[in-house]
C-alpha cells in the first residue's frame, strides 16, 4: 500500500484498475478519519467525564473530511474497473474514467486521446454520448483547446478497430488527456 495516495490519489487517475485500487485507499481514508474523530471524542470524554469539551468540539470538526472521504467511498463503489488491458503504446490512453456532471456520471471504461481524437469504450449500452459531448467538450473549450471529435463505442470489435489506426500522440493531444484527467472522479 502507498501511504501517499491516501493524500491525493490523482497521479494515478487513468492507469489500469484505477477504480479497484483507488476504492481500497478511499475505504482506508475513511476508516481512519472516523476513528481519529471517535478517538478524540471519546478521550476528551473520558478525560472530563463531561462531552461538553474543546476535543469534542475537534471531533466534530474531523468527522467533516471523514464525511467527504464516505461519499468517495461511495462513489468509488458504484463502478467497477474495466478489467481487460489495451496496449497502444505511441498513442495517449486512460482506463477506467468516470466524468461526473450535476445530472448524470459517465463512465468510460478505455479512452485513447489522439489526433484531435477522443474515442472511447463503454460498457454501459444506454451511455449518452451527445450529452458526454457537450460536458467534456465544456472543459476543453474553457482550456482553450480546440475542438476535439469525440466518439464513444459500445461495442468492443468497432473501438478495436478504431484505435488499431489512430497515429502518434502529439503535445495537443497530452494537454487534452490533462484536461480529461483533471475532470474525472
Amino acid at each position: 500500500m502507498n501511504f501517499s495516495r491516501l493524500f491525493s490519489g490523482d497521479s494515478y487517475k487513468g492507469t489500469y484498475l484505477y477504480l479497484d485500487t483507488q476504492r481500497k485507499y478511499e475505504i482506508a481514508r475513511c476508516v481512519i478519519g472516523y476513528a481519529i474523530s471517535l478517538g478524540l471524542f471519546f478521550a476528551g470524554y473520558l478525560a472530563t467525564g463531561t462531552r461538553k469539551n474543546l476535543l469534542t468540539v475537534v471531533a466534530v470538526l474531523g468527522m467533516l473530511p471523514a464525511s467527504k472521504a464516505l461519499v468517495s467511498v461511495i462513489m468509488f463503489c458504484r463502478f467497477k474497473s474495466f478489467k481487460e488491458k489495451i496496449d497502444i503504446d505511441p498513442v495517449l490512453n486512460a482506463y477506467d474514467m468516470v466524468f461526473t456532471s450535476e445530472k448524470v456520471n459517465y463512465h468510460v471504461s478505455h479512452l485513447c486521446v489522439s489526433g484531435g481524437c477522443i474515442i472511447g469504450y463503454t460498457e454501459n449500452g444506454k451511455f449518452n454520448e451527445s450529452s458526454f459531448k457537450d460536458h467534456v467538450q465544456s472543459f476543453l473549450s474553457a482550456e482553450k483547446i480546440g475542438d476535439m471529435t469525440i466518439k464513444i463505442f459500445t461495442d468492443k470489435k468497432a473501438y478495436m478497430n478504431r484505435i488499431s489506426s489512430l497515429e502518434n500522440s502529439d503535445k495537443t493531444d497530452a494537454a487534452c488527456m490533462k484536461v480529461l484527467k483533471q475532470i474525472v472522479l
